[in-house]
């Protein structure tokens, strides 16, 4: 059980995330009549500061900051892909986010799919691109949910049965009611407690187990002593896997709604590369994270079996006085709370603009598009609360496997899309058809595992990247096909380049005429 410091200090966080998410409308206050960019976007002007803070604690999720130790704890240097993909993710964000985030702002744009709609002229390819990017998201969301409650268990404060049921619907009830009334504000201003609390609690905890364990060089004897040497370091047959699952995984977070509902809620291109650049420290964060896996090792922590991502909570539940555990859990619940709403927010913005707008009421007002907005918004939640009380754990986290193989398949249509528009329409429609079915054929065929074998020997390969090569081949045969037989297509309405091209220099001094 839980003692009464730590229990308090927990609910002054989540009482403190609410007294700010209460306050979210003061954000950048807007006379402007209701409308969807309004409500999804925070009408497009979160400075450096707040998009740094909204943008990371999205990508940077609760149920991540629990499941990379959980992976160092069971599989050792393995779990460490995390870091070199989320360093990835940064000059990919400094390039495609600003990009992007210029054309949707000229064009008025407010999900990925409506780039898609506008670049290639294809609604069934638009449709596409938001079911796909919906259907991820979904067990993303009720991840964040078992995230709360792994962390929530460890500690004592989850009660056992419907008691434990109420804590986490009240928990969700609270962002439920800020997100419903304030957007996207609610969770960028409770981004900026979940910055705070994550850092400040993190680096506490961090200098306290190295103390207490004997530094650094005791922990990772203490881990090896427990994994074996060799596990702290990725075996040569373990490499193509690691850096596939790296690379992969990076290409794959930029195409989910909620990461582009984030950036697309910048007030600028140079804002966006700004954040960019600074992106790291989070990176930096979830490296100590890790490093806490190997601690919970070295400590002797024992987590339940199959529950591996609780070793890091048991460990701060051991060694932490009561207020410092309760300030790391009621962080990491924060930490769940602004993916939680910025991924609802995401799906049901993309239903409302290319799923009702587009085909169910082409003529409804923005004020009744944001009502529908709303309401989608609550369902998403209600949603993630039943299928965690509904489903098993694992039933979750192999959906969010495949969600992340399906993500991908948008990336030639959007990321491809930004650079040339040579790519036909009806091509990108059976590449991605194609590897939808090839992604969720090789993660099944391996009992949900994302790292698939191929040939006769070892190598083994992120399952996503494998479906991804075999899409672009799709679309671009396709498309020769398609140009050879005359196909025609649409217009494009964004104004990019339809070729890929490079830009030169001027030339200057003597070469000049």
């Amino acid at each position: 059980m839980a003692d009464g410091t730590m229990t308090a200090t927990f609910l002054a966080v989540i009482g403190g995330a609410s007294l700010l998410a209460v306050t979210a409308r003061r954000l950048r206050p807007s006379g402007r009549l209701p409308s969807l960019e309004g409500w999804a976007l925070a009408d497009r002007s979160l400075g450096p500061v707040w998009t740094w803070f909204l943008l990371g604690g999205t990508i940077f999720t609760a149920y991540t900051f629990i499941a990379v130790p959980g992976l160092a704890y069971g599989n050792g240097a393995a779990a460490f892909f995390a870091v070199p993909y989320t360093v990835i993710v940064c000059p990919l964000a400094f390039v495609l986010l600003s990009r992007l985030w210029t054309v949707a702002r000229r064009h008025g744009y407010v999900t990925v799919a409506d780039f898609v709609r506008g670049r290639y002229g294809s609604p069934p390819l638009a449709l596409v691109v938001a079911l796909t990017g919906i259907l991820a998201t979904m067990p993303y969301l009720a991840l964040q949910l078992l995230g709360i409650r792994a962390v929530l268990t460890a500690g004592g404060v989850y009660p056992r049965g419907a008691a434990g049921d109420l804590v986490m619907v009240a928990l969700f009830a609270g962002l439920a009611v800020a997100t419903y009334r304030h957007g996207l504000r609610a969770p960028t201003v409770i981004s900026a407690l979940k910055a705070v609390a994550v850092f400040v609690s993190l680096t506490a905890v961090t200098w306290l187990v190295l103390v207490r364990l004997g530094g650094p060089g005791a922990v990772f004897d203490g881990a090896a002593r427990r994994l074996g040497g060799d596990a702290l370091l990725p075996a040569p047959a373990q490499q193509p896997a690691y850096a596939t699952l790296a690379l992969g995984s990076a290409l794959a977070l930029l195409m989910y709604p909620h990461v582009l509902t984030a950036g697309f809620a910048a007030d600028g291109p140079r804002t966006l590369r700004k954040v960019a650049v600074a992106l790291p420290a989070w990176t930096g964060l979830l490296a100590l994270f890790g490093v806490l896996g190997f601690a919970a090792l070295a400590a002797g922590v024992r987590a339940p079996e199959g529950g591996a991502e609780a070793a890091v909570p048991m460990l701060v539940d051991r060694l932490m006085p009561g207020p410092l555990a309760g300030l790391v859990f009621g962080a990491i619940t924060v930490g769940a709370l602004v993916p939680a709403a910025v991924m609802s927010i995401a799906a049901a913005t993309s239903f409302v603009r290319n799923v009702y707008v587009e085909y169910v009421h082409p003529t409804a007002t923005p004020k009744r598009q944001v009502r529908i907005a709303k309401a989608v918004s609550l369902i998403a939640k209600a949603g993630a609360v039943a299928f965690v009380f509904g489903l098993r754990e694992q039933d979750a986290i192999n959906l969010q496997l495949l969600g992340g193989v399906w993500i991908l398949q948008i990336f030639p249509a959007v990321a491809v899309g930004l650079f040339t528009g040579r790519l036909h329409p009806r091509a990108l429609l059976a590449g991605w058809a194609a590897g939808m079915a090839a992604g969720t054929y090789l993660v099944v065929r391996e009992g949900f595992s994302s790292i698939v074998g191929f040939g006769s020997g070892p190598l083994e390969i992120y399952a996503g990247l494998a479906a991804l090569l075999l899409n672009l081949i799709v679309a671009v045969a396709g498309t020769a096909v398609l140009e050879r037989l005359g196909v025609p297509r649409a217009a494009d309405l964004t104004g990019l380049p339809s070729r890929l091209t490079v830009r030169r220099r001027p030339e200057t001094g003597a070469n000049q005429q």
